[in-house]
């Protein structure tokens, strides 16, 4: 059973398996390609499943994003020190950032409008007895 979203288009089982392969050999190009039955040249593979692999890459980071929230939180709240603090926070903060889980700045805009005026343009008057006009005459 492949762990990968459907996708629009069909792929062949070499493709599904060297998608599903990606997964278990955690990012390895060479060696997924190897072991879905590619031989040679894996650039070629990855050329042809470049928007496949992309969103694998999404779904990884969907996924570990609750770690990184929770990994934020253990070192917030440890009193004792963290072996590479800054290292792993930034890569928590990162994951976070990739799957869309940020700060967000929020801009409040309220106007409120109890009694409006709405200024409309200056009438002018239009003198039809003025200007050039043909006359036209009723043939019978």
């Amino acid at each position: 059973m492949s762990n990968l979203p459907t996708t629009t288009r069909e792929l062949t089982e070499k493709q599904q398996k060297f998608l599903d392969n990606l997964i278990e050999t955690k990012g390895d190009l060479k060696l997924s390609a190897e072991l879905a039955g590619y031989s040679g040249n894996h650039y070629q593979v990855l050329r042809s499943l470049k928007h496949e692999i992309v969103d694998l890459a999404s779904d990884v980071l969907a996924r570990e994003a609750p770690s990184a929230a929770f990994k934020l939180i253990e070192m917030m709240k440890s009193s004792k020190a963290v072996p590479q603090a800054n290292v792993k926070l930034q890569a928590a903060q990162t994951i976070l950032d990739r799957v869309g889980v940020t700060k967000k700045e929020k801009l409040d805009i309220n106007h409120k409008i109890t009694n409006s005026i709405f200024i409309l343009p200056e009438k002018k008057t239009i003198d039809i007895t003025e200007g050039e006009y043909t006359e036209v005459y009723e043939q019978t």
